[in-house]
């Protein structure tokens, strides 16, 4: 079995699965014998797959495939996360708040990142990418877009994931009962 790195990080984004919902995860591939989903991965670091990884440590004699992703950097990574985790559709409202404004906070650092700053290679190569270098829409207002919210709706999020981080932080725990 392939031992990846779990980045604790990472994992806190995946809001986590109930009891019932991870016995019945682990009935379906122990039903298929197999991940029908790769685990997604970067640098050896599991990106995707936290529940379905932890399956498959208690049995390793289930089949499972990775698929490396390329990203520039952590925050990369952890925006694509994000974004990953909006597509589901079990999430509370806070959850998807949080997972709004940490995909916001992210591509922000990542974008930043890219650009560099006047002592950089960016800088020489082509300059101020604006506020996302994906585009040329500002990262807020894509992200609003793209999850059919506004832009204010946008920026609070990143205010809510501030405070709970922060109070997490503070109080370990915090985020799970949140969201619970």
């Amino acid at each position: 079995m392939i031992n990846l790195k779990i980045d604790p990080k990472f994992q806190s984004q995946i809001p986590p699965l109930t009891d019932d919902e991870f016995k019945q995860l682990e009935e379906n591939i122990l039903k298929e014998g197999k991940l029908l989903s790769p685990l997604i991965v970067w640098n050896n670091t599991l990106v995707d797959g936290h529940n379905r990884y932890a399956i498959l440590q208690k049995h390793p004699e289930i089949y499972f495939s990775t698929m490396p992703l390329r990203f520039a950097n952590r925050e990369e990574a952890l925006a694509w996360i994000c974004k990953n985790q909006l597509g589901r559709r079990n999430l509370s409202p806070e959850q998807k708040r949080y997972l709004l404004g940490k995909q916001y906070e992210a591509e922000k650092k990542a974008a930043k990142i890219f650009r560099g700053n006047q002592y950089t290679l960016a800088k020489k190569s082509g300059g101020d990418h604006g506020d996302n270098h994906h585009s040329g829409k500002k990262t807020c207002d894509r992200i609003a877009e793209e999850n059919g919210v506004s832009r204010a709706s946008v920026l609070r999020a990143s205010h809510y994931t501030r405070g709970i981080d922060i109070a997490d932080n503070l109080s370990p725990g915090i985020k799970q009962k949140v969201f619970s």
